[in-house]
């Protein structure tokens, strides 16, 4: 097939858990069929450092320089305007052009796009291909749960339930008119049926691991001396500032008092304040962003997920597991995976219980071993990038002949 991909970023370096579904994905698709790649480049920033090199495994690539506009007041620019905030956020006059000629005299079979966000452009493609949106996250699911779960101003929370309103809307007539949507776990599948289209063809797959990278024969476990828990992301990712003051308030003031000596790894980029200020605790090392991740969960003895925020998948858990680091998660934050509680991970949603949790397998070297041998058996089973690439591209034939 010919292929258009068309992201909202530049997925490389592939540093954050959205840029490795995406340039993973983009990879897979691009061996079994023709792809040609459009790309916004943020202040061109890939472009100038040679990125597109990258992605030599498409047909053609194009980086389009880009900035995104200030937010705008909400009177007059903002309460006027049809579409949400979030939205027209990645609006610039250009762009649309822009792709336009990079897909003038071409004849594609689908145009694959990455999140609601790209919708105004991927519908406006001068293609009678069909259109298939792969979504990270279900941005409405998303800022409903941010909603509920963040402190916020009273204006704050009415600007955010008028760009939900919005959102809504635009979710309704991009699920009209596509011709199926990709998520990453079945939570995003149900909530879609549920506020968008009952009816919407959807087809679920789940994010993975490439195991050549985190491989545990060349990276083996050399724990630190100490019991050491790893939390890993990007540290200015609402959900994970959400995760880790879950943790902070509810679970760590019992783990302490069982194990004093605990230390605690908070690896990730753009550490934002409320994050640095762990690292005031003790035992509490916030590293910022790091050249490699891997020699982190070398030393860790088990890796914590206290999500709170759904939607997606988590990477963090496919690559733990699959470099042989044990996983406490709660079950929000392994949604959207096959895996079993004290069979592949640990799984507890109360703050207390999650202490018990880690507090557990801290304790225990056997039942440690034991998760973690069987999640990285789970994981390398089923969420290899390979495997992934495969099935979608099995979908999108299939949906094709349909």
């Amino acid at each position: 097939m010919r292929i258009l991909a068309i992201y909202p970023y530049v997925p490389f370096p592939v540093n954050r858990g959205t840029y490795h579904r995406v340039f993973n994905l983009a990879r897979e698709l691009a061996t079994r069929h023709e792809v040609d790649l459009f790309c916004l480049d943020e202040d061109g920033a890939a472009a100038a450092a040679g990125h597109e090199k990258q992605f030599d495994f498409c047909r053609r690539v194009t980086f389009h320089p880009f900035a995104h506009p200030p937010w705008p007041r909400l009177f007059p620019n903002r309460l006027f305007e049809s579409l949400p905030t979030t939205v027209t956020h990645w609006r610039q006059a250009d762009v649309q052009p822009a792709i336009d000629a990079f897909t003038a005299g071409q004849d594609y079979d689908l145009i694959h796009f990455c999140d609601l966000v790209l919708w105004p452009y991927a519908k406006a493609v001068p293609s009678s291909a069909p259109r298939i949106m792969d979504r990270s996250r279900v941005d409405l699911l998303f800022q409903n749960e941010e909603l509920s779960h963040l402190t916020l101003s009273t204006t704050e929370k009415l600007l955010r339930r008028e760009n939900l309103w919005k959102l809504r809307r635009l979710e309704r007539e991009a699920a009209d008119q596509l011709k199926s949507t990709v998520v990453c776990g079945p939570d995003d599948e149900v909530f879609l049926r549920r506020e968008v289209n009952p009816d919407a063809s959807i087809f679920v797959l789940a994010n993975g691991v490439d195991p050549t990278v985190f491989d545990l024969a060349q990276f083996p476990r050399q724990l630190d001396a100490a019991p050491t828990v790893l939390f890993c992301g990007a540290m200015d990712y609402t959900p994970n500032i959400d995760g880790l003051k879950w943790y902070f308030e509810t679970a760590d003031p019992e783990l302490r008092n069982r194990l004093p000596e605990r230390q605690i790894l908070i690896v990730g980029k753009n550490p934002v304040p409320a994050v640095q200020a762990y690292g005031e605790l003790p035992g509490v090392t916030v590293t910022g962003e790091v050249p490699d991740v891997r020699p982190y969960y070398q030393r860790a003895w088990l890796q914590m997920v206290p999500l709170r925020i759904g939607g997606g998948t988590r990477l963090k858990i496919v690559e733990s597991l699959a470099i042989g680091c044990p996983v406490v998660s709660t079950t929000i934050g392994a949604q959207g995976l096959d895996l079993v509680d004290d069979e592949h991970l640990s799984l507890a949603d109360e703050g207390p219980a999650f202490a018990q949790a880690i507090a557990t397998l801290l304790s225990d070297r056997a039942t440690r071993d034991r998760l973690a041998e069987s999640g990285r058996q789970r994981t390398l089973e089923r969420y290899t990038w390979s495997a992934l690439g495969g099935q979608l591209s099995d979908y999108y034939q299939n949906l094709m002949k349909a």
